[in-house]
C-alpha cells in the first residue's frame, strides 16, 4: 500500500503527525504538495475529485479513499501498521488521547492568532501576549499534566502500555512546545513525558527521519512558533 499525503509545504503544522505515523511505521508515501506544489490540493478542496470531500489540509489518499482530519487519518493507519492494539476499548481511548492533543494543537496555534487566522500576528502582538500568559500558566500544565497521568496509568512508559501513533503524536507535541516555549517548558516537571519523547527520537525509522531533509524544521511560519515575547 502506497499512500498520498496532502499537506502545505515549507511547514511541519498537522501533517507532520500524519508523517510521524507513516515514517515509523515504515510506509510507502508521496507527501505530494511538496513535489507538485500547493494548487494540486485545489480540486479536493473545492470538490472536483472522487472521494469524500476534506475541509482543510492534511488529509490522505488511499486507493479510493480520502480521509481528512489528523485524528481520523491516525486512527485509519494505525491498525493497518501495528501502531495501536487490536482491542476495541484501547483503540477508542487511543483516539480520546488524539482528539485531546487535537485540542492541544488547535489552542497553541491560537496563542500567536487569538483574534482571527487571517491576520499577521504583528496585527494582534498585544492580544497574543495576553493569551500566552495564560497558555503558559495554565493551558500547558493542564494539558502535559493529563497526558503525564496517562502514561504513568499505562505503566510509566506508553499510555496504552505499549508503543502507538500516540507516542508519535506526544513526541511531537513535546517537541513543538520545547521550540515555541522553551522558557516555560523547563518550569514543567515531565519526567514520563520526556522519557518517552527520547525513546520516540531513538527508534530507528524516526531517528533517520528527524536527520532527513523531509524533516522541515519548525519556524515562525507553522503552528509552533517561537516568539521570545510570548515565552515570557
Amino acid at each position: 500500500m502506497s499512500y498520498q499525503l496532502y499537506y502545505w509545504t515549507g511547514i511541519q503544522g498537522r501533517g507532520e503527525f500524519v508523517r510521524l505515523c507513516l515514517e515509523d511505521a515504515g510506509a510507502a508515501y508521496t507527501d505530494v504538495a511538496r513535489i507538485e506544489g500547493d494548487d494540486v490540493m485545489t480540486p479536493f478542496l473545492e470538490g472536483e475529485h472522487a472521494g469524500a470531500l476534506p475541509f482543510a489540509p492534511p488529509f490522505l489518499v488511499s486507493g479510493r479513499l480520502v480521509i481528512a482530519q489528523v485524528a481520523n487519518i491516525l486512527h485509519y493507519l494505525a491498525p493497518r501498521h501495528d501502531l495501536v492494539p487490536d482491542s476495541e476499548s484501547t483503540r477508542i481511548y487511543a483516539h480520546q488521547l488524539e482528539l485531546t492533543i487535537t485540542d492541544l494543537v488547535a489552542e497553541a496555534h491560537d496563542v500567536h492568532h487569538p483574534v482571527a487566522g487571517s491576520l499577521y500576528y504583528e496585527d494582534q502582538r498585544e492580544e497574543a501576549k495576553k493569551r500566552a500568559k495564560d497558555f503558559r500558566e495554565s493551558r500547558i500544565p493542564k494539558f502535559l499534566d493529563y497526558f503525564e497521568k496517562a502514561v504513568e496509568r499505562g505503566g510509566g512508559r506508553y499510555p496504552l502500555r505499549s508503543h502507538s501513533y500516540v507516542d508519535l503524536s506526544l513526541f511531537q507535541i513535546m517537541a513543538g512546545l520545547e521550540y515555541a516555549f522553551p522558557k516555560a517548558m523547563k518550569k514543567q516537571k515531565l519526567p514520563l513525558l520526556r522519557d518517552l519523547a527520547k525513546r520516540v527520537a531513538d527508534r530507528p525509522n524516526i531517528a533517520a527521519y528527524l536527520t532527513s531533509e523531509r524533516r522541515v524544521p519548525f519556524n515562525t511560519n507553522g503552528i509552533f512558533r517561537h516568539y521570545p515575547e510570548l515565552d515570557g
